[in-house]
Order: C-alpha cells, then structure tokens, then sequence
C-alpha cells in the first residue's frame, strides 16, 4: 500500500522481502560520512603529495623522492583508501535505490571495480618512485603514473559515473540534478580521454579539473544523503530509497 502527500511517500513492504534493497536511515548516514571522509582524504593526499618536476632525470627524481618520501608515503596511503571510502558511498547509493537488480546498479559496481584497479595501479607507481634500485625504477614508477591517468580518462572515470548518473534518476535518493551532472562528468571524463590521447603527460589543467570538479559532486552528494538520512525514521527496515529521501513508513 502506496500512501501519498505533499510532503511524505510511505511503502509497506512484506518483512520477508526486506534484505539487500533495504538499508537503516543510520547505514545511509554513515556511508554518507563515508564518502565525505573519503573526498576529504584524496584532497589532503594531493596536497601534501607533490608531483616530481616535469622533465627530471633519474637523479633528480631519486633525489626528489627521498625529500618527500613521508609526504608520498601518506599521499599515497590518504590516495588508496580514500577512493575505497567514495566507493563504498556510490554502492551505498545502488542499495538506497534498489538498483541492485538493474543494469545500471551492476554496471555502477563493475565502475567502482574498474576505479579501485586503476587507483590503487597509480599509488603502486607513487610507492615505485621510492625504490632506488634498480636505478630506473623512480622513473619507470612515474612513466606508469602518466599512462595509468590516461587509463583513469579513458575507462575507470566514465565508468562510474555513467550508470551511476542513471541510477541517481532513477528513485529519488538524490536531487536528480546531481545525476544529471553526473552524467556531464561521464561525457567530460571520455572527452578528455580522447582529446589527450596523444599527450603523453595529462596536462596539468585538466588533472586539476579531472579532481576538483567530481570532489565538489561527492561533497554535495553525500552531504545530501547525510542530511536527508538525519531525517528519516532510524528504525530497521525502512524501505532503502524512501529512508535515504527522508520517507518513512507506516
């Protein structure tokens, strides 16, 4: 039974059916602080971790990586288990709209899979840049840093962020803006994959815009189911994409 008004959607459900799709208003909170967490980590991960100079021999890079060796060592520990975080958040996101049947929600944890693999495939690079020996590998480390964020352009990005934007319009777990945006940032991630294809450096510029533009989405996202989470009924079982909207049952 279906009730409707202005300002309140409440769903029976037969108990029985309660399982994956259903998460408490206090799962969905913590996995909003999850993905909060995580956003805040990789910007602190890219702020104290800085990139070697364009260009540096191999001395140079030995050299630069035992200057900062603590700094890269937390860069890339804050880098690793932040997008494990915004992860956990986007498949919290899947859940809360009982999307874990459709291809969209499927196609969102095969991204999530792809952006974890590619991720931890550049911290591995961040880690090679410390080794000294042999004497090649700080800067075969940063060789494989520049092709792995072609990798993250081209697949890993638009991979997430498609089916994830699809989800978001689906139920409303989020403003549907957001999955529109997140839709834009889809077709912002593969055309910067094509256009600099032929570069074998990301320009900086579109590095920069490639971390601060999604950080701004994630922050708005989970800050937003956070909110509607703290006010929806907390008791166990609430229907997943009502709760995360801020519904309740009765």
């Amino acid at each position: 039974m279906k009730v409707h008004s202005d300002h309140l959607s409440v769903t029976r459900i037969d108990p029985s059916q309660k399982g994956e799709h259903m998460l408490t208003s206090r799962a969905a909170a913590w996995a909003a602080v999850s993905g909060l967490a995580g956003t805040c980590m990789i910007g602190i991960s890219f702020a104290i971790n800085p990139g070697p100079p364009a260009g540096a021999s191999g001395a140079r890079l030995t050299a630069f990586g035992q200057q900062h060796h603590d700094a890269i060592l937390w860069g890339a520990w804050l880098q690793a288990v932040g997008p494990a975080l915004i992860v956990l958040f986007a498949l919290a996101l899947v859940v809360l709209a009982g999307a874990t049947a459709r291809l969209a929600g499927w196609m969102t944890l095969f991204g999530a899979a792809t952006l974890m693999t590619v991720s931890l495939i550049e911290i591995t690079g961040y880690l090679g840049t410390l080794y000294t020996s042999p004497a090649t590998m700080p800067g075969t480390s940063l060789a494989l840093i520049h092709a792995v964020q072609h990798l993250w352009l081209i697949v890993a990005a638009p991979a997430l962020w498609l089916p994830l934007g699809l989800v978001i319009l689906g139920p409303a777990v989020l403003p549907r803006v957001l999955g529109y945006l997140a839709l834009v940032l889809a077709a912002g991630y593969a055309l910067a994959g094509i256009l600099t294809l032929s570069d074998l450096t990301v320009p900086a510029a579109v590095q920069v815009s490639a971390g601060v533009i999604p950080a701004l989405w994630w922050l708005a996202a989970a800050g937003t189911l956070l909110t509607r989470a703290r006010q929806a009924p907390s008791a166990a079982g609430l229907p997943s994409a009502a709760a995360a909207a801020g519904h309740g049952t009765a």
